[in-house]
């Protein structure tokens, strides 16, 4: 019996949302899946050799919820926010992403960029971590389609 095949399409780049589709890679490839993440748009931030991910209040509803919005754009707020976040993720001892991200490669998780993006922003293979393929829209829809599970995060 062959494995089962996920497929995770990832297009956030935020410290707070790099961590679903990494968590869920490393999981199910634990768990014996195939597992290929297509990353486009902002995803393609989790894929840069140097990291430098935030967590924004702003939109988030779940964060600074009692602050007015005028306070969550003041210089400094963002980054106060992201540190406390690495805080208490280093507290409870959560992995940081690039811990996460080096399990996924070891486990022969597939990590494509998307190349339409990736030229959009004017990112070259240098950016990005060893063992990212490129790939277009045609990839993840023939990935897709090959798939017992597909996840957009």
């Amino acid at each position: 019996m062959s494995a089962k095949v996920i497929t995770i399409i990832v297009t956030k780049g935020s410290l707070d949302w790099a961590y679903p589709p990494l968590i869920l890679a490393s999981t199910a490839a634990a768990l014996g899946y195939e597992c290929r993440m297509f990353f486009t748009f902002y995803g393609l931030q989790l894929l840069k050799r140097n990291l430098r991910l935030q967590v924004s209040p702003l939109g988030n509803p779940a964060l600074g919820s009692r602050l007015p919005v005028f306070i969550k754009t003041l210089p400094g707020v963002q980054a106060m926010f992201t540190r406390k976040a690495r805080e208490r993720l280093r507290a409870k001892g959560v992995a940081d992403i690039e811990e996460l991200r080096q399990l996924c490669l070891d486990a022969d998780v597939k990590m494509y960029a998307c190349q339409m993006t990736a030229e959009l922003h004017e990112f070259t293979k240098k950016d990005f971590i060893p063992g990212v393929e490129y790939a277009g829209a045609a990839t993840f829809f023939q990935s897709a389609g090959e798939s017992d599970i597909c996840v957009f995060t």
